[in-house]
């Protein structure tokens, strides 16, 4: 279910709407923003049951963390070469849902009007114990993913 609709995207949706939608839209495509030490060491969403990957493209790169340059061209690059349209629906995810929601609202504006964000990321926020993973987003939601 989508929650409340952000400026500039299509809104946000919670992990468990967004791996179902990437199961039943075979055109959908999650595009994770997160940096390459965070896919090294965090983890990656799993779609190989939906006989998907997720595209990894930084949105912002570590130790700057200022927004890739190129991030846009990298973006329309990759979905050419899977042959993904404007009309295709793309689930952004970060940590927690920061980058991501600004990764969606760039992405519309080269004409992927359906970007959605997933609040919570693939980390969700701190627990009572200031440890991730436990209260909500992608790991929370007990979704696959897997140490590269």
């Amino acid at each position: 279910m989508a929650l409340q609709s952000a400026v500039g995207y299509a809104g946000d949706v919670d992990a468990s709407t967004a791996y179902q939608e990437l199961a039943n839209d075979a055109t959908a495509q999650l595009i994770d923003v997160r940096t390459r030490a965070e896919w090294s060491f965090v983890g990656i969403p799993d779609l190989s049951a939906l006989g998907k990957e997720p595209l990894l493209i930084e949105w912002q790169s570590w130790p700057q963390m200022q927004v890739t340059a190129d991030f846009l061209d990298k973006l329309k690059a990759s979905l050419k070469e899977r042959g993904v349209g404007p009309a295709v629906p793309l689930y952004f995810l970060c940590r927690s849902g920061v980058r991501s929601a600004a990764a969606a609202a760039c992405a519309v504006t080269i004409g992927f009007e359906r970007s959605f964000n997933i609040a919570g990321g693939f980390e969700g926020p701190p627990d009572q114990a200031r440890h991730r993973g436990f209260v909500a987003g992608w790991k929370a939601s007990d979704l696959p993913w897997v140490q590269s």
